[in-house]
């Protein structure tokens, strides 16, 4: 099951945050909580990941 991890300000720090936690081996998707700004540069989104790697994900993204 996909849950919400985190949500980033803006298209460019998810899909940042997204390569690291794929590169980390997370399987990552992106959603925008509002369909009217999807694709939106600007708009927040939503980080999602699988229930059962949620610990390894706060991992990948506090070593930095």
């Amino acid at each position: 099951m996909w849950t919400p991890f985190r949500t980033a300000p803006n298209l460019t720090a998810a899909e940042a945050w997204q390569e690291l936690l794929e590169e980390g081996g997370i399987p990552c998707d992106l959603y925008w909580p509002d369909p009217a700004t999807r694709g939106d540069a600007r708009a927040a989104v939503v980080l999602l990941i699988p229930n059962d790697r949620m610990h390894v994900a706060e991992l990948v993204l506090t070593t930095l």
